[in-house]
């Protein structure tokens, strides 16, 4: 299937430790699949400047889009900045927009800590939209986003639509009979449909079907086509429609 690829990076030693569950990666499969964008990597690592930009410099370079999370703030421990910086091999850089919104939001009360929220790799873009009161700060083709849950599905939803293209198209098929028996099947039409991805996946606790198996493809008649196919190879006194 031919869609855009992206790869998340989580960035968090209280998720590596399991002092805090990970809910935006979660957010972003489901986002990322309804935008007909093709997520190919999910990578968590802790919070280590070197670590980070390892992880960056492998993604970067393999897909299209990077989305981080986590790793973003005054303190510390918060080292995305300066690993997305040392991964795509660029300075650190004051943006001097992001220096002028914080100035003008604390006043008085701004200091080195807060200032070092305007910190960026050199070359980042800044993305504004209305709903949001920082901007999401873009470096070529990495997306910076906050660990915080609220604060990452409010700056995720003010840009999801530029990543937009073609849906997939799914079809799910129910059936009875044991995957075991299915295999040969499955690859016989797999490989007359090479833009369509078939899964099988067994279920050992419903009383109605032993495997559930899906057809995906951004071609909605090549899809169309592997289902017929399928059908066809597949027992239909087996085959089950659930509700």
């Amino acid at each position: 299937m031919s869609a855009p690829t992206a790869a998340i990076l989580v960035i968090g030693d209280e998720i590596l430790s399991g002092k805090t569950e990970d809910t935006n990666a979660r957010l972003l499969i489901h986002e990322l699949r309804e935008l007909g964008v093709g997520l190919r990597r999910i990578v968590i690592v802790p919070d280590e400047i070197e670590a980070v930009a390892d992880a960056i410099r492998e993604l970067a370079g393999s897909f299209e889009y990077v989305f981080t999370s986590g790793g973003v703030g005054p303190t510390h421990d918060d080292v995305t900045i300066a690993g997305i910086a040392s991964g795509l091999e660029v300075d650190v850089v004051r943006h001097p927009e992001l220096e002028a919104k914080l100035r003008s939001y604390f006043g008085d009360s701004i200091n080195e800590s807060r200032l070092r929220m305007a910190d960026v790799p050199n070359g980042s873009e800044l993305i504004e939209a209305p709903d949001l009161r920082w901007p999401v700060i873009c470096t070529r083709n990495v997306y910076v986003l906050p660990g915080v849950p609220e604060l990452f599905r409010k700056k995720f939803a003010a840009i999801r639509e530029r990543f937009r293209v073609e849906p997939f198209f799914v079809e799910t098929i129910y059936t009875r009979e044991d995957e075991f028996d299915l295999a040969d099947r499955l690859r016989r039409v797999a490989a007359s449909y090479p833009h369509v991805a078939i899964g099988s996946y067994p279920d050992f606790t419903s009383s109605s079907f032993k495997v559930k198996v899906t057809l995906e493809s951004k071609d909605s008649s090549d899809l169309v086509s592997a289902v017929k196919a399928l059908l066809a190879e597949l027992d239909p006194e087996r085959v089950v429609t659930l509700k």
